[in-house]
């Protein structure tokens, strides 16, 4: 039962990294939070307080998120609001030839 449990998991993550090298040419960031992974067309990373307490409100348009268990991984707006690091990349034309 388990292996076949794992076998899923398997599959389900590599069909996942397949299409997210398909639509990686259709965006031009990719974002890393501590929980999510996505690429977008826009992002905005505001730095706020709250109580003292520092976080970052990432606002993304036109995205595609890293998640297995997601039906539907385009979307339209997205908006984190995190205590940890949030990591934004430019992709690069050599990504693209991955």
């Amino acid at each position: 039962m388990d292996g076949d449990l794992e076998r899923y998991e398997t599959e389900v993550e590599l069909k996942l990294y397949k299409e997210y090298r398909d639509v990686l040419p259709m965006f031009e960031f990719v974002v890393e939070t501590e929980r999510r992974f996505y690429l977008a067309n826009h992002v905005d990373v505001a730095v706020k307080e709250a109580n003292g307490a520092i976080y970052f409100e990432v606002s993304m348009r036109d995205a595609w998120v890293w998640d297995m268990f997601r039906p539907a991984r385009f979307l339209e707006r997205v908006q984190v609001l995190t205590f940890r690091d949030v990591n934004v990349e430019k992709v690069e034309q050599t990504e693209l030839s991955l």
